[in-house]
C-alpha cells in the first residue's frame, strides 16, 4: 500500500487541518483506492505561536487594545480604499444625484471648469504633487478627460469637486509609488498637504473654510472601512500572525521540523510519497535534501516556494548553484499559473523536476488555496504515484 504524507502549509491548525486532510483523502481516492494518506502536523509541534499572548502587536494608545476605531482610522482606512482604487470617490460622486438648480444664462457648465483646471494644473508639470511622487501632470491630464468627471461635477458643489479630484490624484501618485516598491512613501500629513494644495489650484477655498466632501463622503465611507477592520482587527492578527510566523520560524530554526517529518517517514513501509502544499512541500524538499529517504518514492509540491527559495538563497538545505542532490526522488511540482506563490523548477533543475500548470481559475490570494478542491490536481498526483 502507497503511503502519502501530506505536509500542511503556512497557518493551518486543528479544525481546518482535519478538515484539509479530510478532502485530500476523497481527493486522491477518487482517482485511486488503497492508498494511505498520513498527516504531517507539523504547525501543532513546531509552528508560531504568540507566546506571550500578543505583547508584541502595537496598539493605539501603545499600551492597552482599544475597543474601537478613531477618527484617524476612519481617514487612513478611507484613503487605503483610494489607494486601491484612486477613482473610488468619483464613481460615488457620479452615481449620487445632483443638485436640483438652474444655472443662470451663460454659465460655465462645471464639467467644463474643472476640465479646464486640471489641464492648468497639468501645464504646471510634476512639482505641485512633487512630495507626493512623480506623474501629476499626467495623472490631471488623464482624469481631464475620464468619463467619471462629467457626471460627478454635476452632482458635487464646485469646491467638493476640486477636493475630491485632488484626492483623487494625489492617491494615484501615492499608489503608483507602491506599486513601484518605492521606500519613499509620503506620511499622512505631507499627502494631506499636496491634496490641499492641488484641491487650491483646483478652485477650492483653503482648508478650513470648505464646506461639505472633505468632511463628509471620505468620512463616512472611511467610517464604515474602519468599522469593517475594526471587527476584524482580532481575526487578521489570529490569522495572519501563524503564516507569517510560520515561516520565518521554519527559516531559522527549522530542523526540528525536518527531524518530525524524518522521524514519520521511517515509520512507514515503502513505498512513501511526500505531498506539501506551499510551506509544507518547502520542508518536504528540504527534508529529502538534507539526507536519503529511501522509502520516498515521490516528491509532490503544490503552491510552492521552494524553487524561489533555493534561487534567492534562502533555501536552509541547499545554495544556489549547488545541484539537486541524486538522492532526492522524482519532483512533481504543481503551480497555478495565477498563485504568485507558486513557482516553477525545472529552469533551476533541469530534469528533475516536471511543473505541471492547474489552473483553479481563481485569482491570487484564492488560486493559493484552491488546489486541494481541483479535481486536475488529483489526476496529476495519482498518475505519478508509486
Amino acid at each position: 500500500m502507497t503511503a502519502v504524507v501530506f505536509v500542511h502549509g503556512t497557518g493551518v491548525r486543528g479544525a481546518a487541518l482535519s478538515a484539509l486532510v479530510e478532502r485530500v483523502t476523497a481527493g486522491l481516492a477518487a482517482q485511486r483506492a488503497g492508498l494511505d494518506i498520513v498527516p504531517y502536523d507539523w504547525g501543532a509541534a513546531h509552528g508560531a505561536t504568540l507566546a506571550a499572548g500578543g505583547a508584541s502587536l502595537p496598539t493605539r494608545s501603545g499600551t492597552t487594545r482599544g475597543p474601537g476605531a478613531g477618527p484617524g482610522d476612519a481617514m487612513t482606512a478611507a484613503w487605503a480604499a483610494l489607494y486601491t482604487d484612486p477613482l473610488t470617490e468619483l464613481a460615488l460622486a457620479a452615481a449620487g444625484p445632483g443638485p436640483a438648480v438652474e444655472r443662470p444664462p451663460g454659465t460655465v457648465p462645471p464639467q467644463q471648469r474643472i476640465r479646464a483646471l486640471l489641464t492648468a494644473l497639468a501645464a504646471r508639470g510634476d512639482e505641485p504633487g512633487a512630495e507626493a511622487g512623480p506623474g501629476l501632470a499626467r495623472a490631471a491630464t488623464d482624469l481631464a478627460a475620464h468619463p467619471l468627471l462629467g457626471p460627478a461635477a454635476e452632482a458635487l458643489d464646485p469646491a467638493d469637486l476640486a477636493v475630491l479630484a485632488a484626492r483623487c490624484l494625489t492617491a494615484r501618485l501615492v499608489a503608483e509609488a507602491l506599486d513601484a516598491d518605492s521606500p519613499l512613501v509620503p506620511v499622512a500629513e505631507t499627502r494631506d498637504a499636496v491634496t490641499d494644495r492641488i484641491a487650491e489650484a483646483l478652485g477650492a477655498p483653503p482648508r478650513g473654510t470648505e464646506r461639505g466632501l472633505r468632511s463628509s463622503l471620505l468620512r463616512t465611507a472611511g467610517a464604515v472601512a474602519a468599522r469593517a477592520v475594526e471587527r476584524r482587527r482580532r481575526a487578521i492578527t489570529d490569522a495572519a500572525h501563524p503564516a507569517a510566523g510560520d515561516i520565518l520560524r521554519y527559516l531559522s530554526r527549522g530542523s526540528a521540523c525536518r527531524d518530525g517529518l524524518r522521524a514519520l517517514v521511517a515509520g512507514l513501509e515503502p513505498p512513501v510519497a511526500l505531498v506539501g502544499h506551499s510551506l509544507g512541500g518547502v520542508i518536504a524538499l528540504d527534508t529529502l535534501i538534507s539526507a536519503p529517504l529511501p522509502q520516498v518514492r515521490l516528491l509532490v509540491t503544490a503552491g510552492s516556494q521552494g524553487p524561489f527559495l533555493y534561487e534567492s538563497g534562502s533555501l536552509p538545505s541547499l545554495e544556489h548553484p549547488a545541484p539537486l542532490p541524486p538522492h532526492v526522488p522524482a519532483w512533481l511540482n504543481l503551480y497555478d499559473p495565477r498563485d504568485l506563490l507558486g513557482h516553477v523548477g525545472a529552469g533551476l533543475f533541469p530534469g528533475r523536476v516536471t511543473d505541471v500548470a492547474v489552473d483553479s481559475g481563481q485569482p491570487f490570494p484564492a488560486a493559493h488555496s484552491a488546489y486541494w478542491t481541483n479535481p486536475a490536481v488529483y489526476r496529476h498526483i495519482a498518475d505519478r504515484l508509486p
